[in-house]
């Protein structure tokens, strides 16, 4: 009984996959079946390197976490040795924020202690330790008028809940506290110099204006480790790696002022919480010889010879 065309084509087929026939003239015939199982092939291999991927993926977020908190780590270790802040953080300016502070700062009871014991403030400085919102400044600005005032506000963060790291180990103060320092009592001429971060310059040069300066010049600190490499902060688009000050002025120069000295632009170890680069003040000490000079917001690794240094946490 001869076999139907199917099974005698299905048999055709199979011969022709195990290569036991050919068609004429020698050339191949494509099948079906082949076709899906190389289908399959190619599907099993790009799923295993989709997952591949995933993997890959998960252990890069891993390590840029583990990175983080390694930076955040150094930005710790440099800060109560940064950011930071601007904190850092950030910051990175960046940071971080405005590093001064009115508040203390945390640690442990016995490192703060042991820090205390070794602490010697530098023989000429001036500190008064002093709530800088209820301090008598009327008479100070009695006793001496100052040829540069040196601020670091403890500027008020734009959230109250920072996400990437930052560290926030002072009493920020809002926009409308910072207002009410009494500076135009301070100094009748000369220079203000005020640390700012990124969200806050428009209220610096609103502060600068309420305080009788005019915007002059900037200062840029470029931060580095200890291994001269650019040390970034947290930002919120950008990494920060730089904190900026701001120079304004108002009257006359101060006497003995000297004109186009040093740089604006320092770079500089980043090193205790709140420590702006000592460049800064002998930059300062160089714009202004034997000047009259007050530091607010000041913290002891800020003291200086010749300097007033106002805040509670000296």
């Amino acid at each position: 009984m001869p076999l139907p065309d199917e099974v005698l084509m299905t048999d055709s087929g199979n011969d022709s996959e195990s290569g036991n026939s050919s068609p004429a003239g020698g050339g191949n015939v494509s099948s079906p079946f082949l076709s899906a199982s190389s289908s399959l092939s190619v599907s099993g291999r790009l799923a295993k390197l989709l997952a591949r991927e995933k993997e890959l993926i998960a252990t890069l977020e891993q390590l840029n976490q583990e990175i983080e908190q390694m930076e955040q780590q150094g930005d710790t270790l440099d800060k109560d040795d940064d950011g930071s802040g601007r904190v850092m953080g950030e910051d990175e300016n960046g940071g971080t924020g405005g590093t001064g502070g009115t508040g203390g700062a945390g640690g442990a009871g016995d490192e703060e202690l042991d820090d205390l014991e070794e602490f010697e403030a530098p023989e000429w400085c001036v500190p008064i330790k002093a709530n800088v919102m209820t301090y008598d400044w009327d008479s100070l600005a009695a006793e001496c008028q100052f040829d540069v005032i040196l601020m670091d506000p403890p500027w008020q963060l734009a959230t109250h809940a920072p996400t990437r790291g930052v560290a926030i180990a002072y009493q920020q103060l809002p926009d409308v506290c910072i207002e009410e320092l009494p500076v135009t009592k301070l100094s009748a001429n000369g220079f203000i110099f005020v640390w700012v971060i990124n969200n806050k310059y428009a209220k610096a040069f609103d502060l600068m204006r309420r305080w009788g300066y005019s915007y002059v010049d900037d200062i840029t600190w470029v931060k580095q480790t200890v291994n001269r490499r650019m040390a970034k902060g947290h930002g919120y688009y950008l990494q920060h790696a730089k904190e900026t000050c701001l120079v304004g002025k108002k009257g006359e120069d101060p006497p003995g002022c000297r004109h186009s000295i040093g740089s604006d632009v320092i770079f500089s170890e980043r090193r205790g919480q709140s420590q702006k680069p000592e460049e800064l003040y002998e930059l300062i000490e160089e714009l202004v010889p034997n000047g009259r000079y007050l530091e607010i917001f000041g913290r002891k690794n800020n003291l200086r010879d010749y300097w007033v240094t106002v805040g509670n946490e000296l």
